[in-house]
């Protein structure tokens, strides 16, 4: 699951939430801003410039104009309403962050409409809508227009970002961590080698230059790292791929001289971090290309400003073209078919389909399936230490926390080589607390953890070689058997995904009811997804395939494909199970191969073991008892 929360310090210092009085004030700023710039709503998405999933303090702007912690989420405010859409993980979330003049919009309940069609039917013609193109992708911004202009309503691109005119000094700085060299023993290819490879489909596509804006395509792509997300290792940058060059635009201070020449021996030039360097660079780029030729940039993953910078390089670039060729025409004489065919003008255009990166990334190199092994082998000694002590320490009378659960994770997998930082905050929730699927203990109010009640953990870790995530669910005492019953079916949901045989060219979505069948036979289920892919030593949460419900991915697992397995069960204001494992998607032999198709199937990553007291074995089959003895000789 998405994962995409701040630190603990920081994230108060964004919040800063003092209290209705204070919230309140921020949104009477707000609204005296919208009306200065005649707009009747704001959208606020949760998204920075580059469409991360993970936003750096800087960019928090959802969360600190609503409170709002939760990873996935769409604020709007209107001249005397404000709204928070946000889907079934967070609901319980965020009826408790929220202050009193908010309203909560359930997303994905039937009789709850996206944020679009709200505003298209409650606002009236003539209307006008605000957002920060830099905020909103490119693909949501073009299906937003079509909502709103079928009730005469407009989108106003602003040129300033209103909240943060609100947030004014008390706003965090940028961040400013240094870039550094991915080692090749761990990348498995060269930056080189991955922009020959990209450029060979640029020129296919017809593409003199190709635009990426999205932070873990262009820290794969030159095999690069930073740190300005927290549980990410990216830079804030952009990147321009052309057919003779290569260019990395971000903040000078973050390169030093180590990298300067690593960057300088791959071909690839370093500007400021500035997207009108982007768009000053391509129209020059287009310019000098053959005609004809345009620019590729993802609209999926773009914002609008991105999108409109392409658009306003490809515009100089015909304007100045098209002024030259015809004077070109005026001086040929009359009636030349050949001096027609020479001053022919022919029109750049941009392509807006999702460009190779994410399918290039997705699919490991042995190197990469190597480090990423190696890490969930340092993951799982970690793991193995934690459940040591914290079974001692509860045995005890020792005072343990959900807090205090995240700050032994970071102590014991930072004694494990390569360590450099969670993969995301940990998710400890005691009783009731493991219900909040994407849970935040905070030292003030968090819950002590005993043998009294069911705890869920999902955590994850950041190494040199490789990223991890995975979630357990134990109990340090003697669970009801209503627990261990819905332990089990989610144990067996689980199995089912991990030892499935599926023929080549099979969407996650056809595979996700496989993780469900066993809780649907006790009327059960959850909200979320099944699966998501994890990058190598990269984001851990990554696309373009999933294993989930939404039928619209129509991706196809392949092999080298790193996907998480974890299903789930939440019982609101009781407990909540999950049990997750990383996979990796191989070729199995089969006895027939129909139709000449390869039949495909998983390899577990994690190796940590799985709580037996919680089983019923009752209801396991024998083949799903055979499978987690397996497991666990692996594991030990």
């Amino acid at each position: 699951m998405s994962k995409r929360f701040i630190s603990q310090d920081v994230r108060r210092s964004v919040r800063a939430r003092g209290g209705e009085g204070e919230v309140a004030s921020k949104l009477a700023q707000l609204r005296e801003l919208m009306s200065k710039e005649d707009v009747d709503a704001l959208i606020i998405p949760t998204d920075d410039p580059h469409q991360s999933e993970y936003v750096a303090a800087y960019y928090a702007r959802r969360e600190f104009i609503s409170g709002f912690t939760g990873t996935a989420g769409t604020v709007v405010v209107t001249r005397d309403q404000a709204f928070l859409w946000t889907d079934g993980r967070y609901f319980l979330q965020a009826e408790q962050q929220l202050c009193e003049g908010w309203t909560l919009m359930r997303a994905g309940l039937p009789n709850t409409p996206d944020f679009p069609d709200f505003l298209a039917s409650s606002l009236g013609a003539g209307a006008c809508v605000g957002v920060d193109p830099n905020t909103l992708s490119a693909q949501a911004a073009e299906a937003l227009i079509d909502t709103l202009e079928a009730t005469s309503v407009k989108l106003k691109s602003l040129n300033n970002n209103l909240i943060d005119l609100v947030w004014g000094d008390a706003r965090p700085p940028p961040p400013s961590a240094p870039l550094r060299a991915h080692p090749l023993h761990h990348a498995g290819v060269s930056a080189p080698q991955k922009l020959g490879a990209l450029r060979a489909e640029m020129a296919g596509r017809g593409c003199a230059a190709l635009v990426v804006s999205t932070l873990d395509q262009v820290a794969w792509l030159f095999n690069i790292r930073g740190g300005d997300i927290e549980f990410n290792p990216v830079p804030l940058c952009y990147a321009l791929v052309e057919a003779d060059r290569a260019t990395l635009y971000v903040d000078d201070e973050k390169v030093n001289a180590d990298v300067a020449r690593y960057l300088a021996d791959a071909g690839v030039a370093v500007r400021p971090y500035d997207l009108k360097a982007v768009q000053s660079d391509m129209t020059q780029g287009l310019a000098r290309a053959e005609e004809g030729m345009g620019v590729w940039v993802g609209a999926d993953v773009s914002s609008l400003a991105v999108l409109q910078a392409c658009h306003n390089a490809t515009k100089e670039v015909n304007k100045n073209e098209k002024a030259k060729s015809k004077a070109r025409s005026k001086k040929t004489k009359k009636g030349s078919s050949t001096a027609a065919s020479q001053t022919r003008f022919v029109e750049r255009v941009v392509l807006t389909d999702s460009t190779p990166l994410a399918d290039f990334k997705a699919v490991k190199n042995p190197a990469e399936l190597q480090g990423m092994a190696e890490a969930h082998f340092r993951d799982g000694a970690a793991m193995a230490s934690f459940f040591n002590w914290i079974e001692r320490a509860v045995v005890a009378g020792e005072p343990v926390t959900e807090f205090g659960i995240g700050e032994k994770l970071i102590e014991l997998r930072g004694a494990q080589e390569g360590f450099s930082e969670e993969s995301f905050s940990t998710i400890a929730g005691s009783g009731p607390n493991g219900a909040v699927i994407h849970y935040r203990a905070e030292q003030e109010t968090c819950r002590a953890v005993t043998d009294k009640e069911l705890v869920l953990l999902d955590s994850g870790g950041q190494y040199d070689c490789g990223t991890t995530d995975t979630t357990r669910t134990f109990h340090l005492g003697s669970p009801s058997d209503h627990q261990r019953r819905c332990y089990t079916r989610v144990l067996q949901g689980n199995i089912a995904i991990t030892t499935a045989t599926f023929p080549a060219g099979t969407p996650g979505f056809l595979l996700d009811p496989l993780a469900r069948l066993a809780l649907w036979s006790e009327g059960l289920d959850y909200r979320h997804g099944t699966g998501h892919g994890v990058g190598a030593c990269l984001n851990v949460h990554e696309g373009p395939h999933s294993i989930s419900p939404r039928y619209n991915n129509m991706t196809p697992l392949r092999s080298g494909m790193i996907v998480s397995n974890e299903p789930g069960y939440y019982e609101d204001g009781a407990f909540g199970i999950r049990i997750e494992h990383l996979l990796v998607v191989e070729e199995k032999k089969t006895p027939n191969r129909f139709g000449g198709v390869d039949y495909l199937g998983f390899r577990p990553l994690t190796h940590i073991p799985i709580q037996s007291k919680m089983m019923m074995p009752e209801l396991l089959s024998p083949a799903e008892v055979a499978w987690i003895d397996s497991y666990h000789a692996q594991v030990w």
